[in-house]
């Protein structure tokens, strides 16, 4: 990955959506590198470009994200995913080609690809996004604040890193258990790939 102005993406980003998103955005990068100070301080940089990239297509219509899916070639199931999930494997393929592959490298792009399903077997990277995304300042809905305090009460208590990243861990699989009741709840489908990332996160104690 080349050396990215970061203060420049910034405002390229801020012509892509409305106020309110812009803060949230910021607000993922923000926590994407205070997370990334802990678990990954020589990733700073890619951690703010993903963060500021990830919903970057967020604010397109539906049919703006199947034309974007048919034009860049991207498999999905449009019977069965959540409109809310498009921008995500949108995204990542917007911003690679807007910004080329030496900005938008593979962990970037993959991070914001998985941000809002997770997947089995995530990277620490892809983890600091999805989370970064759940738990930033600005996220006001009770579950984010639920799992906000959580993680940062628990990380209080560590003394190590290996300690520090069974808190993440357990993060991780506590914000699956969240998505999925409330998709229950809603009646609304969950995707594989979530219950995957949850099942992983819960078996696998040495994942990061």
């Amino acid at each position: 990955m080349i050396e990215v102005d970061i203060k420049a993406l910034r405002d390229i980003i801020a012509t892509f959506m409305k106020p309110k998103r812009l803060t949230h955005t910021l607000g993922v990068e923000e926590e994407a590198r205070a997370l990334g100070s802990i678990f990954l301080p020589e990733k700073l940089n890619e951690l703010s470009v993903a963060g500021l990239l990830h919903d970057i297509t967020k604010e397109l219509s539906v049919e703006e994200h199947i034309q974007l899916c048919h034009e860049y070639g991207i498999t999905v199931d449009f019977d069965n995913i959540e409109s809310k999930l498009f921008h995500a494997k949108t995204g990542c393929e917007f911003a690679r080609r807007k910004f080329g592959c030496e900005v938008v490298d593979d962990e970037i792009y993959y991070g914001i690809y998985y941000h809002t399903t997770g997947r089995e077997g995530m990277t620490l990277f892809e983890s600091i996004i999805y989370l970064a995304d759940y738990i930033e300042k600005n996220r006001t809905f009770p579950d984010c604040v639920k799992l906000r305090e959580y993680f940062y009460n628990n990380l209080e208590k560590c003394d190590t890193i290996e300690q520090k990243k069974e808190i993440l861990r357990m993060t991780m699989v506590l914000s699956f258990d969240m998505t999925i009741k409330n998709l229950i709840e809603e009646s609304r489908g969950i995707d594989l790939d979530t219950i995957k990332a949850r099942n992983y996160f819960l078996k696998n104690k040495n994942c990061f």
